[in-house]
């Protein structure tokens, strides 16, 4: 109890340093929890998220451009695939789904992507979960100019049902590359938390035959979505196409050509962890700063109270409780840092690529971070803490002149 009173009195007369220091503590242990948490929600996010899928066929080229642009809806297409190409592979025995998918469009930076209806009726893009669309809403029908809103794209731009709009050539928005064709909007996708959130889906004919599109690329794809009925049929139609053939790239499994490209960029996470824990060994040597230059001030203070009876320990023991006590209300408001840095990383993530990041979900971060910056700002308390221990009660009590 006394060793309380004396952390409490010291850090009230000393309240402005104390909330500055304590706000350093609480930028630094902020920043570090979240560098952590994106990182790994991050990484398990991404690589999880398949929409359901297996694979995908595309033309031949890399297989992580080809899961960016048919699984993420990022990047351009590497090519286009035969109809025919589609067919065969739709028929094949060891498939238990495939769906075409067009790319090439979009309309005020978010892409449309052209596609058959048995995306939505047939596949389910989680576990026991399909696509379904909000109240007085349906799914566009085959071949007609109608279109099925994600509901983050429909949010973003406003669109409901009944609305219509002209599309933009290419996946970049150009005003200047307007098309005259006229789509309805026939229904908004309740929303999913996956990248199908951000497009504008059309019929794949209406994108194949939309005006200004090259005619003898009409009855091809951008890419074939595909739900296999073994493990063991993603080896053998991998062979086919990535090792037999030249003209195709099957992409499987997807979850693999993810993480690779968290491996491509591992170094860029242990450059943000790097410069967090800079950040946090910064804020604790603030502490130490903090309490060392206010020893002078209480110099008399320390003197009395060992004249009263106080033992060294005891002055020792307050002053690295007083370190404690600045980290632990420091590391009170870092952990609204951390929601705040969360909740707007989360925000971006999502607006760019659909992918949805929990700023609430449960991390082992959340426990050893707080931990380590009390206990770093435990460990720079001991030079002041020293200093007041080897202080002389005499040279304290002396008058001043």
């Amino acid at each position: 109890m006394t060793l309380w009173l004396l952390v409490r009195r010291s850090l009230r007369q000393h309240a402005l340093s104390t909330v500055v220091t304590s706000l350093a503590i609480a930028l630094a242990g902020g920043l570090l929890m979240s560098v952590w948490a994106v990182k790994r929600q991050a990484h398990d996010t991404f690589t999880g998220q398949t929409g359901g899928w297996d694979a995908v066929l595309g033309a031949r080229g890399s297989k992580l451009q080809l899961v960016l642009n048919a699984i993420f809806h990022l990047e351009a297409s590497p090519g286009n695939v035969p109809w025919q190409d589609y067919l065969d592979l739709s028929s094949n025995r060891a498939v238990a789904l495939a769906v075409p998918i067009a790319v090439g469009d979009n309309y005020q930076g978010y892409r449309l992507v052209g596609t058959l209806t048995n995306l939505f009726t047939d596949a389910a893009y989680a576990p026991g979960r399909k696509f379904s669309t909000e109240h007085g809403g349906r799914i566009f029908e085959d071949g007609y100019r109608e279109a099925l809103v994600g509901s983050f794209a429909a949010r973003r731009l406003g669109l409901k049902v009944g609305d219509s709009f002209h599309p933009y050539h290419g996946l970049n928005f150009d005003p200047k590359a307007q098309h005259q064709d006229t789509y309805v909007v026939v229904g908004v996708l309740e929303p999913s938390n996956t990248p199908a959130d951000r497009v504008i889906w059309i019929p794949l004919a209406g994108l194949q035959n939309m005006t200004g599109h090259n005619p003898d690329a009409a009855n091809d794809v951008s890419a074939v979505l595909v739900k296999l009925r073994s493990p063991v049929a993603g080896k053998t139609l991998e062979l086919l196409y990535n090792r037999q053939g030249t003209r195709l790239t099957f992409a499987w499994p997807i979850a693999e050509q993810v993480a690779y490209l968290f491996e491509r960029f591992g170094w860029f996470d242990q450059v943000l962890a790097l410069v967090a824990w800079l950040v946090a060994l910064v804020a604790t040597g603030s502490v130490l700063a903090s309490i060392y230059n206010s020893m002078s001030a209480r110099k008399r203070d320390l003197a009395i109270l060992r004249a009263l009876g106080a033992r060294r320990r005891t002055v020792f023991s307050a002053i690295i409780l007083e370190a404690v006590a600045i980290a632990g209300f420091g590391m009170v408001i870092g952990f609204g840092v951390y929601l705040a840095i969360l909740v707007g990383v989360a925000y971006v993530i999502r607006a760019q690529t659909g992918v949805v990041l929990d700023p609430l979900a449960p991390d082992w971060v959340l426990v050893w971070a707080p931990a380590s910056m009390v206990c770093l700002s435990a460990l720079a308390g001991i030079v002041p803490a020293l200093k007041a221990y080897r202080s002389d009660v005499a040279e304290g009590l002396a008058p001043e002149s």
